[in-house]
């Protein structure tokens, strides 16, 4: 099968079925598993070469819906009579149902399910870890710094928070993705503040930056060295890889209890 993937959270979807030899080409943020890197470039995810992909006759595009504008891909897929999948989730639970889409339209779902099995029993173990931990602290996530985006509850961060043993600071609003301001977040409180810039890498992204914001500097937080740049990669993308942030994030958080946890080889990268 000859397979092009135009979203990096569905290049790695594919790898953990095995199926990474079968990409002819993905689009330009897609970066993990390092064997991709060598692959024909499609433009980034947002303005996808439509007229490329047409050109490589895939036998299956794997598109996503994940961010806002990626539509005109699924338009154009159709126009062109591509054939294509598209994936949209918004919880840990659809990510592993993604995992069973996919194996499906792939040919592999005997694969599938057991990478989805691994996947569930890894948040199942988180879950019975972030129950006994003695505090919650909260969490404010920072996607974008200026407009400052958040993620809010119909989000897999509010989950991943939680299997961490923390709890999301903007878990009250009911969207997947908050637009707020330095002052809302300010008022909040935040315990933690997590930086995890889309599409920026961790060298890139200035604490600096956070910490002259006004009012910032009187937040506990940062008076107490509690703001953490992680890697977008583990968190920003609905994919397995999530497995391996929720581990990190809980041993930053947590680090008695979550020591215990051994990651199996699958979530290692």
């Amino acid at each position: 099968m000859r397979m092009i993937s135009i979203c990096p959270s569905n290049t790695e979807l594919i790898h953990y079925l095995g199926l990474t030899s079968s990409l002819i080409a993905v689009d330009d943020f897609s970066d993990w598993p390092k064997e991709v890197q060598t692959l024909p470039r499609l433009g980034p995810d947002l303005s996808i070469d439509m007229d490329e992909v047409e050109f490589l006759k895939p036998d299956l595009v794997v598109a996503s819906l994940s961010v806002p504008g990626m539509e005109k891909n699924i338009d154009e897929l159709q126009k062109r009579d591509i054939p294509h999948i598209v994936l949209n989730p918004q919880s840990l639970e659809e990510i592993g149902q993604d995992l069973l889409t996919l194996g499906e339209a792939a040919g592999c779902r005997g694969k599938a399910l057991h990478v989805q099995t691994e996947f569930k029993e890894m948040i199942e173990q988180f879950k019975a870890t972030s129950s006994n931990v003695s505090s919650v602290p909260s969490l404010y996530w920072e996607w974008w710094p200026k407009p400052v985006f958040t993620p809010g509850a119909v989000n897999w961060l509010t989950e991943v928070s939680v299997l961490a043993g923390g709890t999301n600071l903007f878990k009250d609003i009911e969207l997947a993705s908050v637009q707020t301001d330095w002052e809302d977040v300010r008022k909040r409180e935040p315990d933690h503040i997590c930086l995890a810039w889309v599409g920026v890498r961790t060298e890139k992204v200035k604490p600096e930056i956070v910490r002259k914001r006004p009012g910032w500097s009187e937040l506990n937080a940062i008076q107490e060295d509690r703001i953490h740049v992680l890697e977008e990669d583990l968190y920003c993308r609905p994919s397995p890889r999530l497995i391996e942030g929720i581990w990190k994030l809980g041993n930053l958080l947590h680090r008695e209890q979550y020591k215990e946890i051994e990651l199996p080889a699958l979530f290692k990268t």
